[in-house]
């Protein structure tokens, strides 16, 4: 009797709200300046990620384990913009800060499993360079379309288990001191610090996420360069380095432009007190601007996408005269 009691009592004082609130860019100066520039890379992000992934689905010649790889950054890109920006969009458009409980979860989910996809998807395309770099003659014999379709759908189902389990626990908090979420999304974090019960498990849960989802392959991709760069200080030609060394300039900047603005903005929140709308307009800006660029810098900037423009552009062309 005294255990149902108990259990009855904990029902009774647990809290789950139909909705939260999300500040968004509430308070900031200009704000509405920033959701147009944000409008503006959302649509930038659809076309060209749309682009590159309909140049590789129709080229045969783009179908190839380094492409497949790359058609799935886009469609990482492309769901962490749509999950991201479209909810800011829509506060913007709307003025529409309240977002139901089940709602919340699914974008928490969302924004943090296409953005965990990128870095992935980012140390895979690290380790295709490794093997093309360091064992050149062997590259078509380890990089084969099943071996990347195997890592892909290991990277899917790696970065699903742990996310569903970090979601599902927050089912188990009470939210019973505010619904207002401090942030421009329903982050982990942001909706954890609103629970009124032991949130223990959820941090340790969170915390281990964001070292399985976001140090772990910058410490691959960093160990895949490391190799890369004892092999090129081996070669004996300065024009074989040159062309080795151009043939990872794009990735790298792609490493650094996703890595560098997330990495500072969580170092100085450790170890200095920031403004938190100072720390919104920077995760929101890296997070935006990442799957911009994206197919910029490494797809719609190489040769053979240029080649392959310029064929459609005079097939059309003809078809027109």
């Amino acid at each position: 009797m005294t255990s149902l009691n108990s259990t009855l009592s904990l029902n009774t004082t647990f809290v789950r709200p139909p909705f939260f609130f999300i500040t968004g860019f509430h308070n900031i100066p200009h704000a509405k300046y920033y959701y147009v520039f944000l409008c503006f890379v959302f649509v930038v992000t659809v076309l060209g990620n749309s682009f590159v992934m309909f140049i590789i689905y129709t080229e045969r010649s783009f179908h190839t384990p380094k492409y497949l790889a790359i058609f799935n950054l886009a469609v990482a890109d492309l769901g962490e913009s749509t999950a991201l920006i479209q909810n800011v969009i829509s506060v913007f458009l709307y003025d529409s800060h309240y977002i139901s409980f089940d709602t919340c979860l699914a974008n928490m989910f969302f924004v943090f499993f296409f953005s965990s996809l990128q870095s992935f998807t980012l140390t895979v395309l690290a380790y295709d360079r490794l093997v093309a770099i360091c064992l050149p003659l062997r590259y078509h014999a380890v990089i084969t379309m099943q071996a990347m379709a195997v890592i892909l759908t290991g990277v899917w189902a790696y970065n699903s288990v742990l996310l569903i389990l970090m979601v599902s626990l927050v089912t188990r908090l009470s939210f019973c001191k505010s619904i207002v979420i401090y942030s421009y999304f329903c982050g982990h974090g942001a909706v954890r610090k609103l629970a009124c019960n032991d949130n223990l498990v959820n941090s340790i849960v969170g915390k281990l996420n964001m070292v399985l989802l976001l140090y772990l392959p910058l410490i691959l991709t960093l160990l895949s360069y490391v190799f890369i760069a004892d092999v090129l200080f081996k070669m004996a030609s300065w024009e074989g380095r040159l062309k080795a060394i151009k043939t990872c300039s794009a990735h790298l900047m792609l490493v650094a432009i996703y890595y560098l603005p997330i990495m500072s903005t969580y170092l100085a929140e450790i170890a200095f007190t920031i403004n938190p709308n100072d720390g919104i307009i920077n995760t929101s800006f890296a997070n935006a601007i990442t799957p911009m660029l994206n197919p910029i810098i490494y797809v719609l900037n190489t040769e053979e996408v240029k080649e392959f423009s310029k064929n459609i552009f005079k097939r059309k062309k003809k078809i027109i005269t």
